[in-house]
């Protein structure tokens, strides 16, 4: 798997359906905001978007004319997570087909459709699947693109996601799908993660690889955020593992309407030229685009909000996925 600043042919996402129920936001406002992503990224590199047919009319209206729309039935717009891992192989791109299961069961809504889609993609894409057994999701792996791979106890050893899987098995299984060496195991992400319908602890919360064997690391300062003591636990561990890391602060809005945040400028995309990154209206909003311009010196950084799109449970990353550009 390239690391995800290796050039794209083209970046995939989903066009979502409407808001969830107690998310505190509207239909219209989560269609705008993916589409706000979306138009962003295309005047970088193509953008291909599967929707629902019900919608396609509604996604055309708020797309660039530049995205390219698909039809195709979708349960939720997640499309790091229910989208297919695309891998080089000897300059061949193919698409690793994780097995998904509504990331172990853990939400009210259906996803059985959304296993499906990885495949969907590939054929879209005009690419072989590599299908693999192990439950996972693209938000729960970051790779260095020199062998390394980060991954969370409690996503790929999750008892409801590989119940009889051991780690070995799951380094195994990522190596061999990813062409990796090393993983180095975070014990868990941010803890609004664990409510109704989070991921359990996806990486792209948390870390994220800039440069082979370099992270930056969501920094909680706020000692009453239930993800302040996490922070140095997850600092010693990555650098006891030899990963040269460098704090990227959370923003200063600690709740929202539902509780703790897990407002994370970590959750940015790199593409061809550009960084996309989630902003709050939030003092550190400057801040962090600075740290990410320095980390990403030639591309441009563009901030984009994502408050609508974090009370749906995520991210700009985890609603985008890269396609690799063949060498």
């Amino acid at each position: 798997m390239p690391p995800e600043w290796a050039p794209h042919s083209a970046t995939w996402m989903g066009f979502p359906s409407g808001a969830y129920p107690g998310s505190g936001v509207s239909d219209d406002q989560v269609m705008q905001a993916w589409a706000a992503v979306a138009n962003a990224i295309v005047d970088h590199e193509p953008v291909h978007m599967l929707c629902n047919p019900a919608h396609v009319g509604r996604a055309k209206r708020l797309l660039s004319s530049a995205v390219t729309v698909h039809e195709a039935a979708l349960d939720d717009a997640w499309l790091r997570d229910s989208g297919p891992t695309f891998v080089l192989d000897d300059g061949q791109l193919s698409a690793v087909d994780w097995r998904f299961n509504g990331w172990g069961d853990h939400t009210a809504f259906d996803w059985k459709t959304d296993a499906a889609v990885a495949g969907v993609i590939a054929q879209l894409a005009d690419v072989p699947v590599d299908r693999s057994e192990l439950t996972n999701e693209g938000g729960g792996i970051h790779v260095d693109g020199t062998g390394l791979v980060l991954l969370t106890d409690t996503v790929q050893l999750d008892s409801n996601r590989n119940p009889n899987w051991q780690r070995e098995q799951v380094e195994a299984e990522i190596h061999a799908k990813l062409g990796t060496e090393r993983a180095v195991w975070l014990p868990e992400g941010l803890h609004r993660d664990y409510s109704d319908h989070g991921t359990r602890g996806h990486v792209d919360l948390v870390a994220c690889f800039t440069s082979p064997n370099s992270v930056l690391l969501h920094r909680q300062d706020a000692e009453q955020h239930p993800d302040a003591e996490l922070y140095p636990r997850l600092r010693s561990l990555l650098e006891d593992a030899g990963i040269a890391v460098r704090d990227l602060p959370a923003p200063t809005t600690l709740r929202d309407n539902v509780g703790w945040v897990d407002y994370s400028y970590i959750n940015h995309y790199v593409l061809n030229g550009a960084v996309i990154v989630p902003t709050f209206a939030d003092r550190h909003d400057a801040m962090a685009l600075e740290i990410l311009a320095d980390a990403w010196p030639q591309r441009n950084v563009i901030g984009v909000d994502a408050r609508v799109i974090f009370a749906m449970g995520g991210g700009v990353h985890c609603i985008t996925q890269q396609q690799p550009a063949l060498p």
